[in-house]
């Protein structure tokens, strides 16, 4: 069992009352901003909308409940290269399973998979053949969630891949695949570039495909990867902008204003859910919008959470295309993903592509059935 292996401390999660007793109090006593007629969405979260949430938040939402099913599985604490690291780890009752890594994004946790952790990891029991089981490790990535403090500066993606396949060994899984979102996407494969012999495969949803500037990079895109590039170029990236070059700054409001931290959040939900047109909660339960929101608050990590992006776009600048993942990869591309095929292909090796033509960026909420049967058909290539 992963609790008698050394350097792994037995977690649960048991936020104290009074943290949820202030939490209630500053909602509470919120002072709201003043805002323009009749410009709906257009230049953030309306008033109107967010009062509403954030009530709900204060009086109807139920954090124990879901601090209890988050606590039905296995958690565990282990520190590696000096980072504090919290993970959910869930046996299959199968054990031929294939160990597989699932990796979140931001802003997200390992609340995400929830839904899918039961059927990947017994499909026996969800209707699905044994064969396909998994046993799933599902790590809070550092700064994130429980894995705090931040050890330091530095921790980018590779630092953060190398510390989850020493988790991997840490658990002895000598072979393994892994899952990954956002930026569990960015991150997934440079653990395939870290252990390309024991990764047996990549699966990646939410990836973000880049040009390199590359003669003719441009030249032979398919009408949808046109789209897709349009769609990136004219993406909103001022939370990214904000996260990538002044995350601290950003960290003392979103720490400090519970509903700071609910806009900033909803507002990703709102234009990153299918149909973006619609509310975020017309395709995720609330409630599990609002455990994410709840975990970032509780754990009072939106400025650690955001380190990562400064270490990637703001210190390190890693070279686009500048070396190529090995491990074969599958790409699921949902109707709001701009991933761009080429470009996918020319930094990874693509065995498997699935256009699903819908659904938005939080699949594992949004679209769990989906997600896992694509999983499962990417791994049982591989098996």
């Amino acid at each position: 069992m992963t609790k008698s292996r050394p350097g792994l401390r037995p977690f649960r999660i048991d936020i104290p009352q009074s943290q949820l007793d202030d939490l209630k109090s500053r909602l509470a006593n919120t002072r709201w901003p003043q805002e323009l007629p009749g410009v709906g969405w257009s230049r953030g979260v309306p008033v109107g909308y967010l009062r509403e949430v954030a009530d709900y938040w204060r009086t109807g939402y139920d954090w124990r409940a879901q601090e209890a099913a988050l606590n039905r599985y296995p958690q565990h604490l282990t520190t590696i290269d000096g980072q504090n690291l919290h993970f959910l780890h869930v046996p299959s009752p199968e054990p031929d399973a294939t160990p597989l890594l699932l990796l979140h994004g931001w802003p997200g946790a390992v609340a995400d998979f929830l839904d899918v952790l039961g059927p990947l990891s017994d499909p026996r029991s969800h209707g699905g053949d044994p064969a396909d089981a998994f046993h799933l490790v599902v790590p809070s990535l550092p700064g994130f969630g429980f894995s705090t403090p931040l050890a330091g500066p530095g921790m980018n993606a590779d630092r953060v891949a190398g510390i989850l396949v020493a988790l991997m060994a840490r658990l002895g899984y000598d072979r393994y695949g892994v899952h990954g979102y956002d930026w569990g996407a960015w991150i997934g494969p440079r653990v395939g570039w870290q252990d390309p012999e024991r990764v047996v495969g990549v699966h990646l949803t939410a990836m973000v495909t880049l040009p390199a500037g590359a003669d003719g990079e441009m030249d032979g895109l398919s009408e949808a990867d046109q789209r897709r590039w349009q769609r990136m170029q004219n993406f909103n990236d001022g939370y990214l902008q904000c996260n990538a070059k002044r995350p601290q700054t950003v960290g003392y409001a979103l720490t400090d204003s519970p509903v700071g931290q609910l806009a900033w959040i909803v507002e990703k939900f709102k234009e990153l859910t299918d149909p973006e047109e619609g509310l975020p909660e017309e395709s995720i339960d609330r409630d599990r919008i609002l455990t994410d929101v709840s975990i970032y608050w509780l754990t009072g990590t939106a400025a650690s959470a955001a380190q990562i992006y400064y270490e990637e776009f703001s210190a390190s600048s890693p070279e686009i295309g500048s070396r190529r993942c090995t491990v074969p990869t599958g790409v699921l591309v949902s109707g709001h993903d701009v991933t761009i095929r080429p470009w996918a292909e020319r930094d990874h090796h693509v065995v498997h592509w699935t256009e699903l033509g819908k659904g938005g960026h939080f699949l594992a909420m949004e679209a769990p059935e989906l997600l896992v049967d694509d999983v499962r058909t990417f791994f049982r290539k591989l098996r």
